[in-house]
């Protein structure tokens, strides 16, 4: 049986030995164990925490993501507080108990802005206030701790550091290392008492079977809180986007498909962005970081439609982010294509999702969800 006794960490090898797997019969038994692990250290409850995508401005230039500064093509929009509070509330009223506040990295969202805007959320809500807002100074994030806001999800997306500096490249007049600045981050968000929430893409171009082996031994180094794990899904105004249409660009696996000629896949190879693949990190991280709050993510859902977000919640996730974000907004924040073009009312949302969790016999969570510690993720 996969599953080890509390402190027997996976090691790298089993890691990749299931990152490798292509037996379904196997993989069922991955699919069953990280489904028990979950049941067994964050139960039955799904939370739903409410999403609303706050600003599509960004300031950095990043190789994969449709936000971008350079996308010319997108219309951009920030919210206002009046209009964030508005949605804040109706997240309150459907009964979710989080609230989650994202953005581009906005330099329009000031200290103070955002600042007022979590202490009104906290006063006239009661709700957990999640931010994902990119990189901050500490100062700024101190300010937002203070406010109280309960959680921050800054995502290292791969652990590979040359590929970070690749996707991620710096601000002007930025000197630090770019991955080991991100790192830096994730570590003064715990100090100041944030829930800690990060995670990767599965299937970046350049990506290794054996980077992600590293990506979830990290998760397990930082003790992550949450982890949000999604497929790399291409955006064509984007470097990585562009270069995988084009055959003399980066090379890239298909979207879905078998292996070519059925060779035996290698640590070494390119990491495809399929559903399968990312089910394979999300039920992994479950068994390296037992307690970690994990969604059923809506790139997962993007990919498979039909049944990506029950996948998810069947091998290991007990989150799912319905998106509150106005509709007039929601196409606006093409973070990839497909993302936001449900035209569904929150209301409808939710009921959908609702039913989602009674048919697979679990039931919604009450309150904020935040993390119970019964053994740390580093200790496996």
């Amino acid at each position: 049986m996969i599953v080890k006794a509390p402190g027997q960490a996976l090691t790298r090898s089993e890691i990749l030995r299931w990152l490798l797997e292509t037996d379904a019969d196997r993989l069922e038994e991955l699919w069953g164990a990280a489904d028990e692990v979950r049941r067994a250290t964050v139960g039955d409850e799904v939370h739903l925490r409410g999403l609303i995508e706050i600003s599509n401005h960004c300031r950095r230039r990043c190789g994969y993501c449709g936000l971008q500064a350079g996308n010319s093509r997108l219309t951009r929009y920030r919210m206002s507080a009046e209009e964030v509070l508005a949605y804040a509330r109706l997240a309150r009223n459907l009964g979710y108990g989080t609230v989650v506040l994202q953005s581009g990295e906005d330099p329009g969202l000031t200290e103070r802005w955002v600042t007022n805007l979590v202490r009104h959320i906290k006063e006239e809500t009661g709700l957990a206030v999640t931010l994902s807002l990119g990189e901050r100074n500490p100062q700024e994030l101190a300010a937002w701790r203070e406010a109280g806001a309960d959680r921050y999800l800054l995502k290292f997306e791969t652990s590979d550091p040359e590929l970070f500096r690749h996707i991620h490249p710096p601000l002007p007049g930025e000197n630090s290392d770019p991955f080991q600045k991100r790192l830096g981050l994730l570590g003064t968000l715990g100090d100041l008492g944030y829930e800690v929430g990060s995670g990767i893409m599965v299937g970046i171009p350049g990506q290794t079977f054996l980077s992600v082996a590293r990506d979830l031994e990290l998760f397990r180094e930082l003790d992550l809180d949450m982890i949000g794990i999604g497929p790399f899904i291409p955006h064509p105004q984007t470097e990585l986007g562009a270069n995988w249409a084009n055959p003399s660009g980066t090379p890239a696996p298909p979207a879905s498909g078998p292996r070519a000629a059925n060779r035996p896949l290698s640590a070494s190879d390119q990491v495809p962005n399929d559903e399968l693949t990312t089910c394979k990190v999300v039920a992994l991280a479950r068994l390296v970081c037992p307690e970690a709050n994990i969604p059923s993510t809506t790139a997962l859902a993007t990919i498979d439609p039909a049944g990506g977000r029950a996948h998810g919640l069947q091998r290991g996730a007990n989150v799912v982010m319905p998106d509150l974000t106005p509709l007039q907004y929601r196409a606006l924040y093409e973070i990839y294509p497909g993302k936001g073009l449900s035209t569904a009312s929150p209301e409808a949302e939710q009921a959908r999702l609702l039913a989602l969790i009674a048919s697979m016999g679990r039931r919604p969570g009450l309150g904020a969800g935040e993390r119970i510690r019964r053994v740390s993720c580093a200790a496996g």
